[in-house]
């Protein structure tokens, strides 16, 4: 729409949402590209292999990890995304099972505030009931023809 806004919200680890040239994308998961310091929290990029003798930039130790999200680990970025909720109109799921939370209850929280809800997916997923309209099919068919159809 016409000066509105899109805000990306991903469990996806990969990059592929950036350089498909989505810019600000929120990964809840964390992002592959990133490395997460145990002991000081320093993040940043890092595109090379890490190890055990893998040195944090900011305080020296080895205690270097993937900058992702573990099962039982707060996902990232949560406020962020309860105000992207909060502020939108339209709540639109991309190609997901329903099955993981917190994002799985998304669509519930989004239609307990009145907001329209749309899934987009291969089949119906666990939250399917949960939507106000849904189509099916390849996200690579179905999402550039809901796009197209939006911009309309």
């Amino acid at each position: 729409a016409k000066g509105g806004s899109f805000t990306l919200v991903t469990q996806n680890v990969d990059d592929l949402h950036e350089r498909g040239g989505v810019g600000d994308t929120l990964h809840m998961h964390g992002r592959l590209t990133s490395v997460l310091c145990s002991t000081c929290q320093a993040r940043w990029d890092w595109h090379e292999d890490i190890s055990v003798q893998t040195r944090c930039l900011s305080c020296g130790q080895t205690t270097v990890r993937p900058d992702i999200v573990w099962f039982g680990e707060m996902p990232y970025f949560m406020e962020k995304i309860d105000a992207a909720l909060s502020a939108c109109d339209l709540f639109v799921s991309i190609g997901t099972s329903g099955a993981v939370y917190p994002a799985a209850g998304y669509v519930q929280i989004a239609r307990q505030m009145g907001k329209s809800t749309l899934e987009l997916n291969l089949e119906p997923s666990q939250g399917s009931a949960f939507f106000d309209d849904a189509r099916y099919g390849k996200a690579g068919t179905i999402v550039p023809l809901w796009v197209e159809e939006t911009l309309r």
